[in-house]
C-alpha cells in the first residue's frame, strides 16, 4: 500500500472517530439531558371563589354528560373543580358499555382478577399534566412496565424482511448511543429539539391566555401548530431536515404502533407527538382507574349500561335527555327522560347514533377511524427467531415494531401493514394457575390490521401449525402452546390526516362536545384536556349568566 494512501486512511479514520466522539458528546447533552431545569410538577389549578351570598339560594345545574371515558370523567371532574361551592351542580354521567374508561380498559389473563391487562389505551408520559395529577391525587401506583427482559435486546424496528434498527436492553446506554449517532448522525438531536418544540406549544393550551379555547383551530394557528397539521409528518420532518433512514425507520415504526398510520399518511403535529416518551407509565391494575376516580370524586350519577337516544331542545334552552338501560341483551330496555341544563357528548359523535332534535346547524365531520385489532395471548413459548428470518438460537427482540420497505410509499393506504401487524410486545410473565404447581408463561399483545390467524401465530411462536379438523380460529391451537387468548376489534383512533380546521367544542346554547380534538391529537391527555376546556367554559358562562340562568324549568 502507498504510504501516502495509508496515511490518508489513517487520517480518514481518525476523523471518523473525532465525529462521532463530537457527536456523542452534542447528543448526550441535547437528547439525553436537554433542560438542566427542574420539570414542572403536574399539579392542577384549585380556583379561589368568593364567599356565598347568604341571601341568594341558587338553583342547582342538572348536567348530562354522555360517556365515562377521558372526556366525559374529565368533564365532570373539572366541572366539580372550577364550579363554585356557591353553585350546587347535580351531574350525571351516562355510559353505554358496563366500565368506566372508554378505549381505556382491561381484561383479566385467565379470567384471573389478580392479572388484569390493558386492553386499549396502555401509555402516557410525564408531561401528561392531568392524567399524572390525577394518578396522584387518587393514590394509584404507577408503574414503568414489568418485561422479563430475558433477551439482550430490548426493541426492534422490523420491516417484514430484516431488523432495521435493533436497541439492546439498557435503554440509552453509549453502545444504543453510539448505534443511533453513526447510522442516523444528527437526525436523531434534530428530532429530539424538534418535539420539544413542537409539544412545548401544544402545552400552552393548558394555562392563560390560551386556556380556556373556544375554538381549537384559532388556538392551533395562534399557537403555530397549524403548520404542523397541515402537512404530512414525512413532509413536516423533512422541511425542518429529518429524513430517511431515521425517519422511517425510528419516527415510522412510533406512528405505526401508536395510531396504525405511516409518516405519508398522519399528520406533522401526531407524529412529532409520537415521539415524546418521556418518563412513560401506566397505572398498576388499568388506567380506567383515573377516570373512575374523577367520576367517583365529583358525587355524579354513573349510569352504566345505559345509551341516550333522543336529545331535546326546550323552548326556555334546557335539554329533555332520553335514555335506555338493561343489564343484558336479553333484558328488556327501561326507557326515562330527564331535563337538564346543559348536555355534554363525550363520545365520538358519528358512534353516538343520538337523534337531536331541532337538528344542529352544523354537525361534527365524520371522520374515518382505524378499525384495529388486539390480539392478546400467554404462552410459554418465547418468540421465534425463525419467525424474523433469524438463525435458530438468536435473541430476539422482546418488544417488536414495524415500518415500511425502503422502496414502499408510505401515503399509499396499501401499505399499512406489508409485514402483516403493527407491533408485537412481550409484556410480562403470568401465573397460569391452571397448572399445579401455576406455570410461569409468556404475556403478548399484538396490534394488527386484520385478526390475527392460527398460521400467523404458530410461526411467530415457532409451534406446528394445527391442521383444518382442530376447528378454525386460535382456540384450534393446542393449550399446551397457548393457554388463554383474547381477540378485540374497534374503532381505536381516528385517521389523522393533514387539516386545519378542528370542531368547535360548543354545538349549541347549552349542548357541548369534547370529540373535537381527536383529529388534532388523539390521547387519554387530550381527550381529558378539552374535559377540562369545556367545563371550564361552562363554569364562565354560568358566572357571566350567558346560558342556563333562563326561565324556571317545568315539571316533566
Amino acid at each position: 500500500m502507498p504510504p501516502a494512501t495509508a496515511e490518508r486512511r489513517s487520517r480518514y479514520s481518525t476523523l471518523q472517530v473525532l465525529y462521532v466522539v463530537v457527536v456523542l458528546i452534542t447528543f448526550c447533552v441535547l437528547y439525553l439531558y436537554p433542560n438542566n431545569t427542574p420539570p414542572k410538577r403536574s399539579v392542577q389549578f384549585r380556583p379561589v371563589h368568593a364567599p356565598c351570598d347568604p341571601n341568594i339560594n341558587p338553583v342547582s345545574k342538572r348536567i348530562a354528560i354522555i360517556g365515562a371515558g377521558a372526556g366525559g370523567a374529565s368533564t365532570a371532574y373539572h366541572l366539580n373543580r372550577y364550579g363554585s361551592p356557591c353553585q350546587p351542580r347535580n351531574i350525571t354521567v351516562y355510559e353505554r358499555s358496563d366500565y368506566v374508561g372508554g378505549r381505556s380498559t382491561t381484561v383479566n389473563v385467565y379470567d384471573d382478577p389478580a392479572e388484569p391487562v390493558e386492553l386499549g389505551a396502555s401509555i402516557f408520559v410525564e408531561v401528561n399534566r392531568i392524567l399524572v395529577s390525577a394518578a396522584r391525587e387518587f393514590g394509584l401506583i404507577t408503574t414503568t412496565g414489568d418485561r422479563p427482559r430475558e433477551s439482550p435486546e430490548t426493541l426492534g424496528v422490523w420491516d417484514g424482511e430484516i431488523f432495521r434498527f435493533v436497541q439492546n436492553e439498557g435503554g440509552y446506554m453509549w453502545w444504543n448511543i453510539v448505534k443511533l449517532i453513526w447510522k442516523y448522525g444528527l437526525a436523531p438531536i434534530r428530532t429530539q429539539r424538534l418535539t420539544q418544540q413542537v409539544v412545548g406549544n401544544f402545552l400552552k393550551m393548558y394555562d392563560a391566555p390560551h386556556f380556556p379555547f373556544k375554538s381549537l383551530s384559532e388556538t392551533s394557528f395562534g399557537l403555530g401548530l397549524a403548520e404542523v397539521t397541515s402537512t404530512t409528518g414525512s413532509v413536516y420532518l423533512a422541511a425542518n431536515s429529518i429524513t430517511p433512514p431515521f425517519s422511517t425507520d425510528i419516527i415510522q415504526a412510533s406512528t405505526r404502533v401508536n395510531y396504525a398510520q405511516n409518516l405519508g399518511e398522519i399528520h406533522g403535529l401526531e407524529a412529532m407527538v409520537c415521539m415524546s416518551t418521556n418518563g412513560a407509565m401506566s397505572v398498576k391494575g388499568g388506567n380506567w382507574q383515573i377516570f373512575d376516580g374523577m367520576i367517583r370524586t365529583t358525587g355524579a350519577h354513573l349510569a352504566l349500561n345505559t345509551k341516550v337516544s333522543k336529545i331535546l331542545k326546550q323552548e326556555n334552552g334546557t335539554y329533555l335527555v332520553e335514555s335506555s338501560s338493561s343489564t343484558t341483551a336479553s333484558t328488556p330496555s327501561d326507557t326515562t327522560t330527564e331535563h337538564y341544563d346543559t348536555v355534554i357528548i363525550a363520545a365520538p359523535f358519528q358512534y353516538s347514533k343520538i337523534d337531536i332534535s331541532p337538528p344542529l346547524p352544523n354537525n361534527p365531520d365524520e371522520i374515518p377511524y382505524v378499525n384495529l385489532h388486539v390480539t392478546l395471548f400467554a404462552s410459554p413459548h418465547n418468540l421465534s427467531p425463525l419467525a424474523f428470518n433469524l438463525a435458530a438460537g438468536s435473541a430476539v427482540p422482546e418488544i417488536i415494531l414495524t415500518t415500511l420497505p425502503s422502496s414502499a410509499d408510505s401515503s399509499d393506504p396499501d401499505n399499512r401493514a406489508p409485514a402483516g401487524f403493527f407491533s408485537v410486545s412481550t409484556l410480562r410473565y403470568v401465573n397460569n394457575r391452571g397448572y399445579h404447581p401455576p406455570r410461569i408463561e409468556y404475556l403478548y399483545k399484538i396490534f394488527s390490521p386484520q385478526p390475527v390467524n392460527t398460521t400467523f401465530l404458530s410461526t411467530l411462536l415457532g409451534i406446528r401449525v394445527p391442521s383444518s379438523s382442530k376447528g378454525e380460529g386460535l382456540a384450534a391451537i393446542e393449550k399446551e402452546d397457548v393457554s388463554w387468548v383474547y381477540e378485540k376489534s374497534w374503532n381505536s383512533y381516528p385517521y389523522l390526516m393533514p387539516r386545519v380546521t378542528f370542531e368547535d367544542s360548543q354545538l349549541d346554547d347549552g349542548l357541548w362536545y369534547t370529540g373535537g380534538i381527536e383529529s388534532f391529537i388523539s390521547t387519554m391527555e387530550t381527550s381529558a384536556l378539552m374535559g377540562r376546556n369545556v367545563a371550564k367554559l361552562i363554569v364562565d358562562e354560568w358566572a357571566s349568566g350567558v346560558a342556563g340562568e333562563g326561565e324556571p324549568r317545568e315539571e316533566i
